[in-house]
């Protein structure tokens, strides 16, 4: 089993073996997203994502192969360096949204093995919160989910349905072709540049040129909104080149 960012161990919960496994709440995760210069959004967080971050677009799994199509996924940018998560300071989230990728922490779905349908309520068991003697506890004295695993196993499952309808609707941009490699130059106040590039977006030029029809379908597949969130949210990059320069200044 493959950890995703931020996951250092999954595992998956057993009733039987994590029986008396507890979970601390009180400690912060916000600071563990702190070398996270992006993070995966699904479409349903776009209209409240996109009125802070970045939305922008990157390639995900192995590099197809000739003439194939690749796979891409949007992201929240956090940074503009690797490394650089810009919405932590100290033991906080300072942005006014949290995606939920971090809200689902130290949870998530996963599938048992590759290929497989079978998908189960995984831990990630280097979390320093997990324990035997404090905490939430997981599972009940009859072997049953808490309500507190009960609730959290609701949010991944809601989680991996939009992921999902996510997917289909990045299929459907890279089917029209309608990404292009994108580079942003930050220019720094104190003076100074940096430039961003490993990101994708909207081919303006693609997007204006497509024809009545196209739009039209684009339009009953839910396409134009989440296009004209991700349109919306690029004037985001401007205010975290002025949130580098902030930290450039402040360290």
């Amino acid at each position: 089993m493959s950890n995703p960012p931020l996951y250092g161990s999954m595992v998956p919960l057993d009733r039987n073996q994590h029986k008396k496994l507890k979970l601390r709440t009180d400690i912060a995760v916000a600071p563990h997203a702190a070398n996270q210069n992006s993070m995966f959004l699904t479409v349903a967080e776009f209209p409240e994502a996109c009125k802070e971050y970045p939305i922008v677009f990157v390639r995900v799994g192995e590099p197809p192969k000739a003439g194939a199509k690749p796979t891409v996924a949007p992201v929240a940018a956090l940074g503009l360096k690797q490394g650089s998560n810009l919405f932590v300071s100290g033991d906080q989230w300072t942005g006014a949204y949290v995606p939920a990728y971090l809200r689902r922490y130290p949870f998530a779905m996963a599938r048992m093995e590759a290929g497989s349908d079978q998908v189960a309520v995984c831990f990630d068991a280097s979390w320093p919160g997990f324990n035997e003697t404090e905490g939430q506890q997981l599972i009940g004295e009859d072997g049953t989910p808490t309500e507190f695993l009960d609730n959290a196993r609701q949010f991944l499952e809601n989680f991996e349905q939009e992921a999902e309808r996510t997917r289909l609707i990045c299929e459907k941009l890279v089917q029209e072709d309608l990404l292009t490699d994108m580079r942003f130059e930050a220019s720094f106040a104190e003076g100074g540049k940096l430039e961003v590039d490993g990101f994708l977006a909207i081919d303006e030029k693609k997007f204006a040129e497509l024809p009545d029809a196209k739009v039209v379908e684009l339009f009953r597949l839910g396409l134009l909104s989440v296009i004209e969130m991700h349109r919306l949210s690029m004037g985001n990059m401007q205010r975290l080149a002025s949130r580098q320069g902030a930290a450039r200044q402040a360290a």
